[in-house]
């Protein structure tokens, strides 16, 4: 036992357990514990806003596998944290929220900055410590940080502002963590004997096996079986897609030769993957889902087993440890889809040589809308733009993307060799999200490039970062694609509502030239033999601490509908709407 104050408990059960970086805002709340970072050789990186705070704690944790930080002033810097520990909490990031909250003496009376903050925080968190006693503070932090990242899930730590201060004795506890098995005996043979049997076997290669490190047995189990590995939706970085065996990823504007692949399975391993609705549902018009293929499906968490689609075969257990039991149980085995593996490498190699074809010659969308103003406003076509993106990427680098239509459409054209490359705003989808993400990515990896892609409409949430990244020397590149509208929405005005565009237009000034106002470069590319040269330079210019936008003026067509699940033909029953049916 040591005695020390409550801020010096925190901060040095922070050291213990690795803490190197927090993202956050100042604030009066946790002065005493800010005071003495530098001195325990943690930085403190300052935002401009707390939302970001958090998606860059995200993007730190998701790159390095180690705990994001967040922190911010009692109340409103506080429920500025909501979005981004959402959107952390799908990610399956162990970001860990610290949030001073009102003194204990006056809560209650709504004062100054006062909320209850806990229960914002319920739902999208896996554990919630709230110090209730300063002599309770490592303890509360040690759970807080080992909670997040046994459970690869956010938690929340609420300490009072007075409980900063005083004296107390405590130990200082360490990391814990826990060792993740292969799951049970009995369903890894069931598992075997399915994969076994199969003839044309398919494997789902999905977050869990970034998170566990699991790449090279994935890669390892798909070579015994042949088979082909598809991505799971945003997932693009959990299979080397220079391998034969990589087919491209799942869900919306994926990969349509892995989905045709996916529609031959006669038996699907799911492997880290919970299979999430959005990134199963159909997409270039193929409904692929294979209904007859028995599905095995590997998670760590057992709430996710079974849960969205069917399956014959459900095991709780660590993705790499999984394919490392399936493959010993496989190895010297026979396998029925020995008999016919070169004809399945064979569909594998053409069925991606089409899919290559197709997106080669896949210049503009082909909607009536799309053709009709497609050239009419001089911008560059979007898929054009990101097919020269895609070949002047760095081999390593780290790629955020953005909510929204051509974000989205670029699913079809990011491809990685190394896990923890891609970062997507996930299931959650809010926009804001990729600037400030691949900040924190950069904080953790800050030898690999750094790339977001925005649209326009969600650059204008978050564009306030590049501040941080001139101030506190964290060169990233965003790439902006200029349509001038919100196109994800303005799509479903074309498809449901006879193109009345209410609130999805926008104007804007030069992204380029508010970026030089920062301090930053700022680029404006209206040429498509441009594009490669101007992602090259900038990546390049990183190494000299240079943040660059490159603002693509692009034109206004759009992709397939974000949302057609959701969404239906309107009906009007008063006679003063029925002229704008």
């Amino acid at each position: 036992m040591k005695r020390m104050t409550p801020s010096e408990a925190l901060v040095e059960t922070m050291v213990a357990h690795g803490v190197k970086n927090v993202f956050g805002i100042v604030g009066s709340a946790f002065m005493d514990a800010l005071d003495i970072f530098e001195p325990a050789g943690i930085r403190f990186i300052p935002t401009v806003h707390e939302q970001g705070s958090a998606h860059m704690a995200d993007g730190y944790a998701r790159v390095t596998g180690r705990h994001g930080v967040c922190i911010a002033q009692n109340g409103p810097g506080i429920t500025n944290f909501v979005t981004g520990i959402a959107a952390a909490y799908w990610a399956h990031s162990p970001v860990v929220a610290i949030t001073p909250e009102t003194g204990t003496n006056s809560q209650g009376l709504g004062g100054f900055q006062e909320a209850e903050q806990l229960p914002f925080f319920e739902k999208i968190t896996c554990y919630q410590g709230n110090v209730s006693r300063s002599d309770r503070m490592a303890e509360f932090t040690g759970r807080c940080f080992n909670r997040a990242i046994n459970a690869n899930a956010p938690t929340q730590l609420n300490i009072p502002r007075d409980l900063f201060y005083g004296e107390i004795e405590c130990e200082i506890p360490g990391p814990k963590r826990l060792e993740r098995g292969a799951g049970g005996e009995r369903e890894l043979d069931r598992a075997a004997q399915l994969l076994a049997e199969a003839r044309f076997p398919v494997i789902i290669s999905g977050g869990g096996v970034v998170l566990s490190e699991g790449v090279q047995d994935c890669v390892a189990l798909a070579e015994r079986l042949s088979a082909p590995v598809v991505n799971s939706y945003l997932h693009n970085d959990s299979f080397p897609a220079s391998h034969k065996l990589w087919a491209g990823p799942l869900g919306y504007q994926g990969s349509k030769a892995g989905m045709q692949l996916m529609a031959k399975a006669d038996v699907v391993l799911a492997l880290g993957s919970r299979l999430g609705p959005f990134g199963t549902l159909p997409q270039h018009g193929l409904d692929y889902w294979p209904r007859e293929a028995r599905i095995i499906q590997v998670d760590a968490n057992p709430d996710m087993l079974g849960l969205v689609k069917g399956t014959d075969v459900d095991l709780l257990g660590d993705a790499a440890a999984v394919a490392r039991a399936l493959l010993a149980r496989l190895k010297d085995r026979k396998l029925a889809c020995d008999a016919n593996r070169d004809e399945r490498l064979g569909t594998i190699e053409s069925t991606k040589a089409e899919w290559e074809k197709e997106l080669d010659g896949w210049s503009h969308e082909r909607d009536e809308w799309s053709l009709k103003v497609a050239d009419s406003d001089g911008g560059l076509h979007p898929r054009q733009v990101l097919r020269e993106l895609e070949k002047a990427m760095p081999g390593n680098a780290m790629v955020s993307t953005d909510i929204g239509n051509i974000c989205s459409v670029s699913n079809s054209y990011l491809r990685f060799e190394q896990p923890r490359s891609f970062f997507a705003a996930m299931s959650f989808g809010n926009c804001g999200y990729a600037l400030p993400a691949i900040i924190g990515c950069k904080v953790g990896a800050p030898d690999r490039p750094a790339v977001a892609y925005v649209g326009d409409g969600a650059w204008a949430m978050s564009m306030v970062e590049i501040l941080t990244c001139v101030r506190e020397n964290i060169p990233v590149t965003a790439v902006v694609f200029n349509n001038r509208q919100w196109g994800a929405e303005k799509k479903n005005q074309v498809d449901y509502y006879g193109e009345r565009f209410v609130g999805s237009n926008l104007n804007s000034p030069s992204w380029a030239g508010i970026a030089r106002s920062m301090g930053a470069e700022g680029v404006t590319i209206d040429k498509l033999d441009e594009v490669g040269g101007a992602l090259a330079a900038a990546c390049e210019a990183q190494k000299q601490g240079k943040t660059t936008v490159i603002e693509i003026n692009v034109s206004r067509e759009l992709g397939d509908p974000f949302r057609r699940d959701a969404l239906k033909a309107p009906r009007r029953l008063l006679d003063k709407y029925k002229k704008y049916m």
